[in-house]
Protein backbone atom coordinates (compact mmCIF):
# COMPACT_ATOMS: atom_id res chain seq x y z
CA UNK A 1 0.00 0.00 0.00
CA UNK A 2 1.37 3.41 -1.04
CA UNK A 3 1.34 5.97 1.39
CA UNK A 4 -1.22 9.37 1.37
CA UNK A 5 1.75 11.15 -0.35
CA UNK A 6 1.03 9.71 -3.43
CA UNK A 7 -2.84 10.37 -3.82
CA UNK A 8 -1.92 13.93 -2.94
CA UNK A 9 0.77 14.10 -5.87
CA UNK A 10 -1.39 12.67 -8.07
CA UNK A 11 -4.48 15.35 -7.22
CA UNK A 12 -2.05 18.25 -7.60
CA UNK A 13 -1.12 17.21 -10.92
CA UNK A 14 -4.36 17.05 -11.94
CA UNK A 15 -5.72 20.24 -11.11
CA UNK A 16 -2.85 22.08 -11.19
CA UNK A 17 -2.01 23.49 -7.88
CA UNK A 18 -2.95 22.23 -3.73
CA UNK A 19 -5.66 25.09 -3.74
CA UNK A 20 -7.58 23.88 -6.30
CA UNK A 21 -7.42 20.27 -5.22
CA UNK A 22 -8.77 21.78 -2.01
CA UNK A 23 -11.30 23.79 -3.82
CA UNK A 24 -12.83 20.18 -5.03
CA UNK A 25 -12.38 18.56 -2.11
CA UNK A 26 -15.79 17.95 0.47
CA UNK A 27 -15.67 18.90 3.75
CA UNK A 28 -17.69 17.06 6.65
CA UNK A 29 -19.66 18.35 9.19
CA UNK A 30 -18.48 18.84 12.67
CA UNK A 31 -19.72 17.15 15.89
CA UNK A 32 -21.64 20.42 16.76
CA UNK A 33 -23.88 20.17 13.36
CA UNK A 34 -24.57 16.84 13.51
CA UNK A 35 -26.50 17.37 16.56
CA UNK A 36 -28.11 20.77 15.52
CA UNK A 37 -29.73 18.49 13.07
CA UNK A 38 -33.77 17.31 14.07
CA UNK A 39 -34.52 13.51 13.80
CA UNK A 40 -37.05 14.57 11.27
CA UNK A 41 -34.19 16.14 9.06
CA UNK A 42 -32.23 12.88 9.46
CA UNK A 43 -35.62 10.53 8.84
CA UNK A 44 -36.22 12.69 5.98
CA UNK A 45 -32.45 12.51 4.29
CA UNK A 46 -32.81 8.65 5.00
CA UNK A 47 -35.79 7.91 2.91
CA UNK A 48 -34.70 10.02 0.52
CA UNK A 49 -31.35 8.00 0.16
CA UNK A 50 -33.78 4.85 0.13
CA UNK A 51 -35.94 6.36 -2.68
CA UNK A 52 -33.04 7.42 -5.09
CA UNK A 53 -31.21 4.06 -4.80
CA UNK A 54 -31.99 2.49 -8.57
CA UNK A 55 -33.72 5.48 -9.37
CA UNK A 56 -32.75 8.55 -11.11
CA UNK A 57 -32.62 10.91 -8.93
CA UNK A 58 -33.65 14.02 -10.22
CA UNK A 59 -36.76 12.22 -10.19
CA UNK A 60 -37.20 11.93 -6.70
CA UNK A 61 -35.78 15.06 -5.97
CA UNK A 62 -38.73 16.73 -7.63
CA UNK A 63 -41.24 15.18 -6.16
CA UNK A 64 -40.40 15.12 -2.41
CA UNK A 65 -41.84 18.15 -1.59
CA UNK A 66 -44.76 15.65 -1.90
CA UNK A 67 -42.75 12.80 0.25
CA UNK A 68 -42.72 15.31 2.79
CA UNK A 69 -46.01 16.00 3.20
CA UNK A 70 -47.55 12.92 2.75
CA UNK A 71 -44.77 12.12 5.31
CA UNK A 72 -46.05 14.95 8.01
CA UNK A 73 -42.56 15.87 7.03
CA UNK A 74 -40.91 13.15 8.60
CA UNK A 75 -42.00 13.49 11.98
CA UNK A 76 -40.71 9.84 13.52
CA UNK A 77 -43.42 9.96 16.54
CA UNK A 78 -45.75 10.52 13.86
CA UNK A 79 -44.34 8.70 10.90
CA UNK A 80 -44.08 5.24 13.25
CA UNK A 81 -47.86 5.03 14.26
CA UNK A 82 -48.32 4.87 10.23
CA UNK A 83 -50.61 1.39 9.61
CA UNK A 84 -49.98 -1.12 6.60
CA UNK A 85 -53.63 0.05 5.70
CA UNK A 86 -52.35 3.71 5.66
CA UNK A 87 -48.93 2.90 3.73
CA UNK A 88 -51.59 0.93 1.48
CA UNK A 89 -53.21 3.76 0.69
CA UNK A 90 -50.50 5.65 -0.13
CA UNK A 91 -50.01 3.43 -2.97
CA UNK A 92 -52.69 4.94 -4.71
CA UNK A 93 -51.28 8.18 -4.41
CA UNK A 94 -50.18 9.65 -7.50
CA UNK A 95 -47.82 12.42 -6.03
CA UNK A 96 -45.30 10.31 -4.75
CA UNK A 97 -43.25 6.88 -5.89
CA UNK A 98 -45.29 3.90 -5.33
CA UNK A 99 -42.72 1.17 -4.46
CA UNK A 100 -44.12 -0.71 -1.54
CA UNK A 101 -41.13 -1.98 -0.30
CA UNK A 102 -39.58 1.79 -0.20
CA UNK A 103 -42.91 2.81 1.21
CA UNK A 104 -42.32 0.63 3.86
CA UNK A 105 -38.99 1.37 4.72
CA UNK A 106 -40.22 4.86 6.29
CA UNK A 107 -42.01 4.02 9.30
CA UNK A 108 -38.99 1.45 10.07
CA UNK A 109 -36.68 3.49 9.49
CA UNK A 110 -38.80 6.18 12.11
CA UNK A 111 -38.52 3.60 15.06
CA UNK A 112 -34.42 2.96 14.22
CA UNK A 113 -34.51 6.59 15.07
CA UNK A 114 -36.58 6.61 17.88
CA UNK A 115 -34.93 3.57 19.51
CA UNK A 116 -31.34 5.74 18.93
CA UNK A 117 -32.89 8.52 20.63
CA UNK A 118 -33.78 6.51 23.73
CA UNK A 119 -30.39 5.33 24.32
CA UNK A 120 -28.63 8.36 22.47
CA UNK A 121 -30.68 11.43 23.20
CA UNK A 122 -30.92 11.84 19.35
CA UNK A 123 -29.94 10.19 15.87
CA UNK A 124 -27.27 13.44 15.40
CA UNK A 125 -25.61 12.88 18.89
CA UNK A 126 -25.43 9.46 18.15
CA UNK A 127 -23.63 9.87 15.00
CA UNK A 128 -20.87 12.45 16.25
CA UNK A 129 -20.50 10.05 18.94
CA UNK A 130 -19.56 7.38 16.28
CA UNK A 131 -15.56 6.73 15.78
CA UNK A 132 -14.86 7.06 12.37
CA UNK A 133 -12.03 4.80 12.82
CA UNK A 134 -14.89 2.27 12.59
CA UNK A 135 -17.20 3.55 10.12
CA UNK A 136 -17.56 0.12 8.45
CA UNK A 137 -19.57 -0.18 12.10
CA UNK A 138 -22.07 2.02 11.51
CA UNK A 139 -22.49 1.07 8.10
CA UNK A 140 -23.42 -2.79 9.47
CA UNK A 141 -25.27 -0.79 12.01
CA UNK A 142 -27.67 0.97 9.74
CA UNK A 143 -28.02 -2.16 7.87
CA UNK A 144 -28.92 -4.11 10.46
CA UNK A 145 -31.10 -2.21 12.31
CA UNK A 146 -32.48 0.44 9.45
CA UNK A 147 -34.39 -0.97 6.29
CA UNK A 148 -33.26 -0.88 3.02
CA UNK A 149 -29.88 0.40 4.33
CA UNK A 150 -27.48 -2.37 2.64
CA UNK A 151 -24.73 -2.18 0.43
CA UNK A 152 -23.92 1.34 -0.64
CA UNK A 153 -27.34 3.18 0.84
CA UNK A 154 -25.51 3.72 4.26
CA UNK A 155 -22.78 5.54 3.81
CA UNK A 156 -24.33 7.45 0.97
CA UNK A 157 -26.27 8.26 3.69
CA UNK A 158 -24.01 9.52 5.74
CA UNK A 159 -22.30 11.29 3.07
CA UNK A 160 -25.27 13.35 2.77
CA UNK A 161 -26.16 13.66 6.55
CA UNK A 162 -22.61 15.33 6.69
CA UNK A 163 -21.11 12.40 8.78
CA UNK A 164 -17.25 11.91 7.77
CA UNK A 165 -16.89 8.27 5.82
CA UNK A 166 -15.32 7.08 2.86
CA UNK A 167 -17.61 5.83 -0.11
CA UNK A 168 -17.01 2.18 -1.86
CA UNK A 169 -17.59 3.34 -5.34
CA UNK A 170 -16.54 1.65 -7.93
CA UNK A 171 -13.22 4.12 -8.52
CA UNK A 172 -12.52 3.91 -5.14
CA UNK A 173 -12.86 0.38 -5.34
CA UNK A 174 -10.82 -0.13 -8.02
CA UNK A 175 -7.83 1.85 -6.36
CA UNK A 176 -7.89 -0.43 -3.28
CA UNK A 177 -7.90 -3.05 -5.86
CA UNK A 178 -4.52 -1.62 -7.59
CA UNK A 179 -3.04 -0.86 -4.17
CA UNK A 180 -3.13 -4.86 -3.06
CA UNK A 181 -6.00 -4.12 0.00
CA UNK A 182 -8.51 -6.10 -1.55
CA UNK A 183 -9.09 -8.01 -4.51
CA UNK A 184 -12.59 -7.38 -5.39
CA UNK A 185 -15.15 -5.10 -4.01
CA UNK A 186 -15.07 -5.69 -0.11
CA UNK A 187 -18.58 -7.17 1.29
CA UNK A 188 -16.71 -9.36 4.01
CA UNK A 189 -15.96 -7.96 7.08
CA UNK A 190 -12.78 -9.42 6.68
CA UNK A 191 -12.29 -7.29 3.69
CA UNK A 192 -13.98 -4.27 5.46
CA UNK A 193 -11.57 -4.36 7.84
CA UNK A 194 -8.85 -4.14 5.68
CA UNK A 195 -10.12 -1.14 3.92
CA UNK A 196 -10.92 0.40 6.96
CA UNK A 197 -7.44 -0.26 8.28
CA UNK A 198 -5.95 1.59 4.85
CA UNK A 199 -8.24 4.88 5.29
CA UNK A 200 -7.06 4.77 9.11
CA UNK A 201 -3.46 5.10 8.15
CA UNK A 202 -3.54 7.79 5.58
CA UNK A 203 -5.88 9.62 7.80
CA UNK A 204 -3.11 9.36 10.72
CA UNK A 205 -0.16 10.09 7.59
CA UNK A 206 -2.33 13.72 6.32
CA UNK A 207 -4.85 14.35 9.42
CA UNK A 208 -7.50 14.55 6.19
CA UNK A 209 -11.17 13.27 6.93
CA UNK A 210 -12.04 10.18 5.49
CA UNK A 211 -14.70 11.71 2.79
CA UNK A 212 -11.62 13.98 1.42
CA UNK A 213 -9.07 11.00 0.96
CA UNK A 214 -12.07 8.56 -0.63
CA UNK A 215 -12.41 11.16 -3.13
CA UNK A 216 -8.62 11.41 -3.60
CA UNK A 217 -8.20 7.24 -3.87
CA UNK A 218 -10.45 8.09 -6.72
CA UNK A 219 -9.00 10.25 -8.31
CA UNK A 220 -5.82 8.13 -9.25
CA UNK A 221 -8.02 5.67 -11.19
CA UNK A 222 -7.57 6.84 -15.06
CA UNK A 223 -10.25 6.40 -17.26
Amino acid sequence: MRDFQWMLEYGINRFGSLAALDARLPMPASAAELIAVPDDRYLSLIALRVFRAGLRHSVVDAKWPNFEDVFWHFDPDKVVLMSAEHIERLMQDTRIIRHLGKLKSVPRNAQMLLDIRQEHGGFGRFLAQWPEQDIVGLWRYLAKQGYQLGGLSAPRFLRMAGKDTFVLSDDVVAALVAQNIVTKRPTSQRDLAAVQEAFNTWHKQSGRPLCQLSMLLALTVNH
